[in-house]
């Protein structure tokens, strides 16, 4: 039997928002691993370190949760009047799979910083001083994202006093664009109401039904009451997470609302494209702690949002998964609209279970059909480690 060694990838370890990912410059990666295909998912799942059955990816840079299960592969954009091109993939924990079917927000404030450090972004667009406006295609949505990275002396800035809730130490602020998130030529509510009556099985709601909001801003999602789920809304993630038979239940929901999306077409179907919808339930504002105990006050946020991601209650909030939040909420009439209190608005500050988020949005109604401009929110990123990652030389 012959052993082969191992290999060498440059690749840099960065948190961006609430999650980290590996980041990789497309040019670095294997030549076969270059284009989308096998070898390119078995190299990043074995860089994460899955699949494991143990469900703690020790053999690898993944951290056995939804946050920090995450790769990124960037590259020179072929886009006109773009710097870089992202392309994100959020690898499995317990199954051979990288789901490629939608975004990561939160680590969008890392493509910037990372773009600028590696050479992607070219040197007369960067500043010495002040703030450098990243254009970024996001490949896997095909959606156009504007990162404003704050640079000191020529180089990144990451080191600054912006806090965000879910991340522990301050950090320099990154605001975010999504620009036209939805495109006026897509539905931004596939089914064409703002609210629909989505049919599933009775041992899920009695009734057989569930009112849901299904948006594809930022990333398609279902919102749900939570009081219709028999939950507050100020839930935590432990409260979600140790529960079995609850999860299995947001699974189904998440399946057939798939199907209702024109995702899929068979529930069936929902097990291999775990990345999306994601499932949220929402509730008017109210008082709760925070996991880190931090009181939020009643006053203090417009409602309370909670949201799973990769079949778990997120610690916090996905960046897209914000996006579809404020799209959804400055729209009247949607689910997140009437918990928020109703109305027109064009910001939403949110409570989940870290703390609040706020994030703006710009929304007009053109012909009865709802459109999204700009949705846009502060994140902070910074590098935690670079050189290169090591697997053995036939795992792709």
């Amino acid at each position: 039997m012959v052993l082969l060694p191992q290999v060498k990838i440059p690749a840099t370890y960065m948190r961006g928002g609430t999650s980290k990912g590996v980041f990789f410059n497309l040019t670095d990666l294997p030549e076969s691993c270059q284009v989308a295909g096998q070898a390119r998912d078995n190299l990043l799942l074995r860089v994460i370190g899955s699949p494991d059955p143990y469900g703690k990816q020790t053999d690898g840079m993944g951290g056995a949760t939804s946050s920090t299960s995450k790769t990124v592969i960037l590259s020179k954009s072929e886009q006109t009047d773009h710097d870089v091109d992202y392309l994100f993939g959020q690898v499995a924990i317990d199954k051979a799979f990288v789901d490629w079917s939608g975004n990561c927000g939160n680590l969008t404030a890392a493509v910037g910083s990372f773009a600028i450090s590696s050479g992607l972004v070219t040197a007369e667009r960067i500043p010495e001083n002040g703030i450098c406006k990243v254009k970024i295609w996001q490949k896997n949505i095909s959606k156009t994202i504007i990162a404003h990275v704050p640079i000191t002396n020529g180089q990144v800035q990451e080191i600054g006093n912006f806090e965000l809730d879910g991340v522990t130490f301050p950090a320099a602020e990154v605001q975010v664009d999504f620009v036209a998130p939805v495109d006026p030529s897509d539905a931004m509510f596939p089914t064409g109401n703002l609210v629909d009556d989505l049919v599933v099985p009775t041992d899920i709601a009695e009734k057989g039904t569930l009112k849901v909001t299904m948006i594809t801003a930022g990333i398609p999602t279902i919102f749900l009451n939570a009081d219709e789920l028999g939950y507050s809304g100020t839930e935590l993630q432990e409260d979600i997470n140790n529960d079995d038979a609850a999860l299995a239940r947001f699974e189904t929901i998440r399946a057939y609302g798939a199907v209702k999306m024109g995702l899929i077409k068979d529930i069936s179907e929902a097990a291999s494209r775990q990345h999306t919808p994601k499932v949220a339930f929402v509730s008017p504002s109210q008082n709760y702690h925070s996991s880190s105990g931090k009181n939020i006050n009643v006053g203090d946020i417009d409602l309370n949002v909670r949201a799973l991601s990769m079949g778990k209650l997120h610690h916090a909030m996905m960046g897209t998964a914000a996006v579809a939040i404020a799209s959804a909420a400055v729209i009247p009439g949607t689910l997140v609209n009437i918990a928020a209190g109703g109305g027109a608005r064009n910001s939403v500050t949110f409570g989940h279970p870290s703390g609040i988020l706020k994030v703006g949005a710009q929304a007009e109604c053109i012909d009865d059909n709802w459109q999204v401009n700009k949705v846009s929110m502060s994140r902070s990123a910074r590098v935690l480690m670079e050189g290169w990652v090591r697997i053995p030389a036939d795992s792709f």
